[in-house]
């Protein structure tokens, strides 16, 4: 059986993905400032894996527009800043501009900051400093390995913080005895037992690849697949008739969507699609183009308007869950192209 258009797929979702953007501000409505982040890294990815330069545009003009909300992309919130971080880094792949290189690297230099020596190391989640969590770290680790594979002119600074990260990240507890990554830790420094969120086991995923491609230490790959086929077997739906489940983030089924957790699995295929290209594991890829398929299929408007339960119903549009199905699809495209 011939695979589906996932070009066209994209293509489709990107452009509804639009209808929410609003070029005055460089921001997509509907959605909270990292969401924004996030919607332009899915739409940088979109041009980057079709070639389709029809939004091309978007990137400069939120660069332009978008800092007038939050000079400099940040704000006191640590990951807010690293996904604006991360995003930038993607738009240098894609245009070579090194402006975007430098705000990326402006915004991990504020984000160091953040690093004290509380729960033995690790950044803090915002600046008033209650909270150590997963994600605020595993995008410090994730933005530091990229950025020391970007700028390399800029010493070894970078890798050392990605390996410093990763060392302090593998000892804090926060990967769980499921083999899952947890929230994020207590008042007294050890797992808290929180919601084993998507992006949680994808962002990593994608730090461990830029690890191991600085490195070349399998360990690094070995890992992340730990990680991997701990999210495949726990957090999607069960597999039927061989095909592999829908991804589904915990308590989806029961429990109302906010405009945080409608993000979350996208970022989750986006970081797996990274962690593919170095372990292409068959289970990956099958995985990805499921959850694409599923996506259109079963979660899908007449407006091609994206909906947050992959596996359907259809229940109601916004960006945050139009850029996290554009990243699924997008990985789809990415892992056809790669296999042709």
């Amino acid at each position: 059986m011939a695979e589906p258009d996932y070009r066209a797929y994209a293509a489709a979702g990107a452009g509804a993905l639009q209808q929410w953007y609003r070029p005055w501000r460089g921001l997509w409505a509907t959605t909270g400032w990292w969401n924004s982040a996030n919607a332009l890294t899915a739409v940088i990815g979109y041009t980057q894996c079709t070639g389709d330069n029809t939004y091309a545009g978007v990137i400069e003009r939120s660069f332009k527009r978008a800092r007038r909300r939050h000079q400099g992309f940040t704000n006191s919130y640590y990951d807010d800043n690293a996904w604006w971080a991360l995003a930038w880094a993607a738009a240098y792949d894609l245009t070579r501009d090194r402006r975007y290189l430098q705000a990326a690297q402006s915004i991990f230099d504020r984000n160091t900051a953040g690093w004290d020596d509380t729960c033995g190391g690790g950044l803090w989640w915002t600046e008033d400093r209650k909270y150590k969590n997963a994600i605020t770290n595993e995008l410090f680790l994730t933005l530091a390995a990229r950025l020391h594979q970007r700028a390399p002119d800029a010493g070894n600074s970078y890798r050392a913080w990605a390996l410093r990260t990763w060392e302090w990240l593998r000892a804090s507890g926060m990967i769980g005895i499921s083999g899952l990554v947890n929230d994020g830790l207590t008042p007294a420094c050890e797992n808290n037992g929180g919601p084993t969120w998507t992006y949680n086991q994808g962002v990593i995923l994608g730090g461990l690849a830029a690890l191991y491609e600085i490195s070349g230490d399998r360990g690094y790959l070995e890992q992340g697949e730990s990680i991997a086929g701990a999210a495949l077997a726990q957090l999607a739906s069960q597999p039927s008739a061989g095909a592999p489940g829908i991804l589904a983030e915990p308590g989806e089924a029961t429990v109302a969507a906010n405009g945080d957790r409608t993000q979350f699995k996208g970022i989750f295929v986006r970081y797996l699609c990274d962690f593919w290209r170095q372990s292409p594991r068959p289970a990956y890829r099958s995985f990805i183009l499921a959850n694409a398929r599923s996506i259109w299929d079963n979660a899908r408007n007449a407006d091609n308007q994206f909906g947050f339960r992959w596996g359907g119903p259809f229940d109601q549009p916004d960006a945050s869950r139009q850029s996290s199905a554009l990243d699924t699809l997008n990985a789809a495209v990415a892992v056809i192209a790669n296999q042709a």
